[in-house]
């Protein structure tokens, strides 16, 4: 038989057709979860759960253990690497927000069921994966949200389609890797958790729109999260907060200047709950001042040059300009001809209740202080600021008529009282850690139950034995 060059070029036409097929198969286990395109990305997460929803809750528990011992080996890496892709936060303060999220994210002991008995029978209420959730994660926090939610989610039972940040990409891929190659390890599923190598706007709504997706997460700013909850499926949404810090004149003023200077600067302010502004009651107010100075901080106490810094970290329509965002305080001095030592932490300065630095969420170690006449004021302002977000809020005082008032009004998902803000997300105190804090569609501190839809199954006069 002749073969001619259009049948040769035909044969080696199919051959690198099924070549370039079997390299962008869902299954190639060289990828460890990192896909070209959205859509394989989105298929290999649907077979990958398909299997582990056959698995026991000791497997799950089991896959948990592995991925929290993989990556409590790395946290310096992605510590690392966040900060150098991202240019945003402090390396030391995003090894300890690692720990956290890999230690204090729940596994499958937070999906607790519940029965009720009586003459009727017995129903017995479990909670079930919701089969393929689409998550987005933040640049501010790109690994720390992958690793947290991760957790929670797979041990809800579910398999993950993230799709980060471009801004944080490279570093969210390695941790995708390090995650899946963990599983590998213990014979889980493969591609249990994935992503793009090039995540964008266009890899993103593929995923909302997929039909394979059966769930939503993001987490970021509100312009993700309008999106997201526009995207027809059940979503989950952790939006923007601008949390007001309340100090009363009962309160420890030292340690309240102590532990709001540790919250804010906390990785350069970057987290939503950190302390965005101070209102405090004016009798204590000279105190509370002076007691910050004494925290590693620098004090701006003329107007031309509180006006050069706002001109500097504020575009014209008066939103932030992202290249300030997560920036050390030396850095962002430096921007305006003001050198100030490297162990500077905050940037502080006493301004009026509108000041936009007040109003608007700076995410950057920039802190405006407030004098209020009193409590009464202080609460009234702190709600107004807080924008209604229902996300963080913070107060100092020994009042528990005051913190009881302020709590009530505000209405925030988190209430921190005589801490830093980080005590909310369980970090120096009781409670589980979270990095994807539901306020706008009210999950709250989102863990994996939240992962899980509620079923309910009746047996119907049996089983009561009263």
């Amino acid at each position: 038989m002749d073969i001619d060059a259009s049948m040769i070029e035909k044969i080696v036409r199919n051959v690198m057709e099924e070549m370039l097929r079997k390299n962008n198969h869902p299954s190639n286990e060289n990828k460890f979860g990192v896909f070209e395109h959205m859509d394989d990305a989105v298929e290999a997460a649907w077979i990958a759960q398909k299997e582990f929803a056959r698995y026991s809750l000791a497997r799950r528990s089991e896959i948990i253990s592995s991925m929290r011992e993989a990556l409590s080996k790395n946290v310096e890496i992605f510590a690392e690497m966040g900060v150098e892709e991202t240019g945003m936060g402090r390396v030391e303060d995003k090894v300890l927000k690692h720990k956290l999220a890999i230690d204090k994210s729940p596994g499958v002991e937070d999906l607790k069921s519940e029965v009720n008995t009586g003459d009727g029978g017995m129903t017995l209420y479990e909670m079930s994966p919701f089969g393929v959730i689409g998550a987005i994660a933040p640049s501010t926090n790109p690994t720390e949200t992958i690793i947290c939610n991760g957790i929670g989610m797979i041990a809800a039972g579910n398999s993950v389609v993230f799709s980060p940040h471009p801004g944080g990409k490279k570093v969210s891929v390695l941790a995708v890797e390090i995650i899946n190659k963990a599983i590998e390890a213990v014979n889980g599923p493969k591609n249990l958790l994935v992503t793009v190598k090039e995540p964008s706007i266009e890899s993103t709504n593929i995923m909302l729109k997929h039909e394979k997706i059966n769930m939503i997460c993001a987490t970021g700013g509100p312009g993700i999260v309008k999106i997201a909850l526009s995207s027809g499926k059940k979503a989950i949404g952790a939006g923007a907060g601008n949390p007001p810090v309340v100090v009363d004149e009962t309160a420890d003023i030292k340690k309240a200047a102590k532990d709001i200077i540790d919250g804010c600067s906390f990785d350069n302010n970057l987290p939503c709950t950190a302390e965005k502004e101070v209102i405090v009651v004016d009798c204590v107010a000279d105190e509370l001042i002076e007691c910050m100075r004494q925290y590693h901080t620098f004090e701006i106490k003329d107007q031309e040059t509180l006006d050069q810094l706002q001109k500097l970290v504020l575009t014209e329509k008066g939103t932030i300009n992202k290249a300030f965002v997560g920036k050390n305080a030396d850095y962002i001095m430096n921007q305006i001809g003001i050198p100030i030592d490297k162990d500077v932490k905050v940037i502080f300065a006493e301004v009026d209740k509108d000041h936009p630095f007040v109003i608007e969420e700076l995410m950057m170690p920039i802190l405006p202080i407030v004098r209020v006449k009193n409590i009464d004021e202080a609460i009234e302002l702190g709600v107004k600021v807080e924008h209604g977000n229902r996300h963080t809020a913070i107060m100092h005082s020994k009042n528990v008529d005051h913190l009881t008032r302020f709590a009530r009004a505000v209405q925030t998902t988190i209430f921190v009282k005589n801490a830093p803000s980080y005590a909310g997300i369980g970090f120096g105190a009781e409670g589980h850690a979270t990095f994807t804090i539901a306020g706008p569609t009210g999950e709250g501190l989102t863990s994996a139950k939240t992962f899980t839809r509620k079923r309910r199954c009746v047996l119907s006069e049996g089983f009561s034995i009263r």
